[in-house]
């Protein structure tokens, strides 16, 4: 069911709420009033938590964070939103929820207050590939960009220097390299990923498909089974087999990232927000010998640097004034003052040209320039942005775990995946 758009005579009266950054603290049109936030657990959050006393002082609103998981916040938020029951006025929003919303009439469009109040916000300064990937789905901004992550390379330079080997410039070159670097004699071991039945192999799998050429949806219809897809995911199995840690077939994103931080790993491809732990000494053990890279891709291919993170959306089903004060607290906490001071609370999360280019925070995150190259030449669609998206993940989840233990070979496994995906075009 579509819902009815913003009407225009709301916008009109959201005029009121486009105030300086300065003027927030002289004027406070929504004074009392609460908004609840829900927010996935995720690094941002405390940050988010933390602040709310500061955007309170400014503004006269408070805003409760309410920090979920990420099954318990798809379930909360979809239950919400389909109830019209206005538990939220504020959700993050994963990247790839952004065509359902749409589709839907879930969340508020975000067009018009952005083009009015684009130059107060600084628009310009936020990477454009953040506003396709974080909330956009034809044209209709759904969520405004909020934690953007890029996904790297995570290697270990002191592994790479022993071996003589260079860091790899192709996805071939990483496959090499991690059976070179795999030594099960001193526990060494030259690559690791997500293993997990359900999002977690679905995903890891599918930013290394797109990085030699797959895609799983093409023209409108699903084409899961295609040979590219067959033999990366044949490849991929290999080198679950044959280059990753024992049990790493049921590892999710916590697995992975602890194997690599323990010295586990020589290599991972991995979101950006977790790097900050690799340099941690009460996290890791290899603080001296981390490094990260932009994610290599097949020869000859141009990089297809793949992009994630979160949203902020706001109810569709709640009234006029609460929405304007939702937009208000998008246009603070996503302001650049603010935005620093969140990743100064180690949130790892980065929108801005300006602040990936701030003294201070690359002074604490010395791999911002990695993020850099990644945004400004990022691939949004690196996962295929359909309103099918979470059915294409729930059936990949299965497959391509049944491909990594064995229970099927990758190209029955996918043939399966693409019967099923059919189901849903």
């Amino acid at each position: 069911m579509k819902r009815r758009s913003i009407l225009a005579a709301g916008l009109a009266s959201a005029a009121t709420v486009g105030l300086s950054h300065r003027g927030w603290s002289q004027s406070k049109p929504f004074d009392g009033m609460v908004l609840r936030l829900a927010s996935c657990n995720d690094q941002f959050s405390p940050g988010l938590k933390a602040l709310s006393a500061r955007f309170k002082q400014e503004t006269g609103i408070t805003v409760i964070v309410d920090i979920l998981g990420y099954g318990e916040l798809q379930t909360k938020l979809t239950t919400d939103y389909v109830g019209h029951t206005k538990g939220y006025d504020l959700a993050t929003t994963d990247n790839v929820w952004a065509p359902q919303f749409a589709e839907a009439g879930y969340t508020v469009p975000l067009n018009d207050w952005m083009k009015r109040d684009a130059a107060e916000m600084a628009l310009d300064d936020i990477y454009p590939v953040l506003f396709t990937a974080l909330g956009n789905y034809q044209g209709k901004q759904v969520a405004f960009p909020l934690a953007g992550y890029a996904n790297v390379l995570a290697y270990r330079k002191d592994l790479y220097a022993a071996a003589k080997l260079q860091p790899p410039q192709t996805m071939q070159d990483l496959v090499d390299n991690a059976y070179k670097l795999t030594d099960r004699s001193r526990n060494q071991f030259g690559w690791v990923a997500n293993g997990q039945k359900g999002a977690a192999c679905a995903q890891d799998w599918m930013q290394y498909l797109a990085e030699i050429g797959g895609v799983l949806v093409k023209n409108g219809q699903p084409v899961i089974d295609s040979p590219l897809n067959v033999q990366s995911l044949t490849t991929y199995r290999d080198l679950f087999q044959k280059a990753a840690p024992p049990g790493a077939v049921n590892w999710d994103w916590d697995g992975r990232e602890a194997s690599f931080r323990s010295g586990l790993a020589a290599n991972m491809q991995t979101w950006s927000v977790g790097a900050l732990g690799y340099f941690d000494p009460a996290q890791s053990k290899v603080t001296n010998s981390a490094a990260l890279m932009v994610t290599p891709t097949a020869a000859a291919m141009k990089p297809r640097y793949g992009i994630g993170g979160w949203g902020i959306a706001i109810n569709a089903d709640i009234d006029d004034r609460h929405k304007q004060a939702a937009w208000t607290y998008i246009k603070w906490i996503t302001s650049p003052a603010i935005h620093i001071a969140l990743n100064e609370l180690d949130a790892c999360s980065f929108l801005r040209r300006s602040e990936l280019r701030d003294a201070s925070l690359n002074r604490k995150y010395p791999f911002l320039p990695v993020i850099d190259e990644s945004f400004t030449h990022g691939d949004p669609d690196f996962r295929p942005r359909v309103p099918q998206y979470p059915e294409i993940q729930d059936i990949l989840g299965t497959a391509v775990n049944s491909a990594l233990v064995g229970a099927m070979t990758p190209a029955a496994a996918l043939a399966a995946a693409q019967t099923q995906a059919l189901r849903y075009f």
